[in-house]
């Protein structure tokens, strides 16, 4: 009717409704909750549909109200599996990094959870690096946390969702403090009296395979890692990748003009530091961070002696899990890495 726009905002690993007046004035919340909520069609009489999901429900259809901002679930398209389950427990996390900076996270207990016992802990980096984890359903922590682990997933610097200043953190520093951030992530955990520290693992995909490359080459806290889809050598990335002026734009100055904040940021500077055994996984296909990003780094790990394996998906492009079975192969085979280890 003209009167305004509907539109979802991701807001501290949240969404839910807003509504902006065309006619000026503050945006004001339609809906509320712990929720990862959308509204993608409007009806004229005030009726929404979109989807709803929180950390023990996957997705469902919901009809929202968009006068009270009440929603109603539609469907239950997994009842049939989750009533036979005993998910994770899943808690928030918020902890203090350096300067003095707030982070959110999430941790994901084993069904049975025993606060006597130490658990093995996965930490999983999200990729972007502009992201945003949050309260959706996990399948893959859910997993992870049914074979008895703990699983730690924050929202560094550098992620959105938390205002311009946070997201920007990194700019022309990438990784920097985000790296801070997930190190205080895991001292905060282990502060808990949990954890295993014999048996942490980290992992994850595209700037998630930048940090966790990132974060063994500085330390040798964890017993093996699953770098996926990485960008390992941010010069050769540039020529490489179907981004080429995103991955310029991390730096003041092209590379053939002063190279040394190109080989700074990179893993591959780091590998010599490496003791950490490394699984590296990449689609065949992947444009955004190509497999020479990934064989790289496995033949300087190689070299070293450093224990690794490279596996490469067919048929997938940026990740390896568009495919369900190939969803479910990233899962054993970095769950059965971690369990070597």
């Amino acid at each position: 009717d003209g009167s305004g726009l509907y539109l979802t905002v991701a807001q501290r690993g949240t969404s839910n409704v807003w509504f902006v007046p065309a006619a000026g004035g503050d945006p004001r919340a339609v809906t509320r909750g712990t929720h990862m909520l959308s509204a993608s069609s409007v009806a004229a009489n005030g009726t929404a549909v979109g989807l709803r999901t929180d950390a023990a429900s996957p997705p469902e259809v919901v009809r929202l109200d968009l006068k009270s901002g009440q929603w109603t679930a539609l469907t239950q398209v997994n009842r049939d599996v989750l009533g036979r389950l005993t998910l994770g427990a899943v808690e928030e996390v918020t902890y203090t990094s350096s300067g003095n900076t707030k982070v959110q996270g999430w941790l994901v207990k084993p069904p049975g959870f025993d606060a006597t016992k130490r658990y093995p802990l996965i930490m999983e980096i999200h990729g972007g690096p502009h992201g945003m984890y949050n309260v959706a359903f996990s399948p893959m922590y859910q997993h992870f946390a049914a074979n008895g682990y703990l699983v730690l997933y924050t929202n560094p610097r550098g992620s959105t969702g938390y205002g311009s200043a946070f997201g920007n953190a990194i700019e022309r520093a990438y990784p920097s403090v985000d790296y801070d951030d997930l190190m205080a992530g895991i001292d905060a955990t282990i502060a808990k009296g949990i954890v295993d520290t014999t048996r942490m693992y980290v992992g994850g995909c595209s700037g998630g395979g930048v940090l966790s490359s990132w974060v063994i080459g500085q330390n040798n806290r964890f017993a093996a890692a699953a770098v996926r889809c990485p960008v390992i050598n941010w010069m050769s990335m540039a020529g490489q990748t179907d981004i080429p002026y995103f991955t310029y734009n991390f730096f003041d100055k092209p590379f053939w003009e002063d190279p040394m904040p190109w080989l700074k940021q990179s893993s591959l500077m780091t590998v010599g530091r490496v003791t950490t055994p490394t699984l590296v996984m990449t689609g065949e296909l992947d444009l955004r961070t190509p497999m020479p990003q990934s064989e790289e780094y496995y033949a300087a790990l190689k070299v070293r002696g450093v224990p690794t394996e490279l596996l490469r998906f067919e048929g997938e492009y940026h990740g390896t899990s568009s495919r369900p079975s190939n969803w479910m192969r990233t899962q054993l085979y970095m769950l059965s890495w971690y369990n070597r280890w």
